[in-house]
């Protein structure tokens, strides 16, 4: 199972232009998901980064956010429309072990930094095209950090 699995039924329920919206909703989740994972490791430098990517989450978010003027209503109108959003996400990591989470997140920025870029290639203004450009760089500097966790790197 893998995120793209898990968010592809709910993304197809919405139209294309909205679809962003929900994925910078997901993005906060993954934000949430990192702090928490911050105060289960012992290494600080570990810690530190995984508030990075936190960060990183929260920055996309924010962006994506920002391309639509009346994202909070049109989020809050998806978010209710599709309420087993919060429950898949949880049940996708529950369970399992630190690395197999990390490995779950590791694809899904790698994931996501692919869909930014598809829908970079449709964007309306270069403005936005930049911005979903910046979003998948920012993923994948997650991914990077959480491939060296997993590679023994860092830990």
């Amino acid at each position: 199972m893998n995120i793209g699995e898990v968010l592809a039924p709910i993304l197809a329920r919405l139209p294309r232009e909205r679809q962003p919206l929900l994925i910078a909703a997901a993005e906060r989740l993954a934000a949430e998901r990192y702090r928490e994972w911050a105060t289960q490791v012992p290494r600080a430098d570990v810690q530190t980064g995984l508030r990075a990517c936190a960060d990183r989450e929260e920055e996309i978010a924010r962006r994506i956010e920002g391309l639509y003027p009346s994202a909070s209503t049109v989020q809050r109108e998806i978010l209710a429309a599709n309420p087993d959003l919060l429950e898949v996400n949880r049940a996708l990591f529950a369970g399992r072990t630190l690395d197999e989470q990390f490995r779950i997140q590791a694809d899904g920025e790698r994931l996501g930094a692919a869909t930014w870029r598809s829908f970079a290639k449709h964007a309306e203004t270069p403005a936005a095209r930049d911005t979903l450009l910046a979003c998948a760089r920012l993923e994948e500097e997650s991914a990077a950090f959480l491939e060296s966790l997993l590679a023994g790197a860092v830990r």
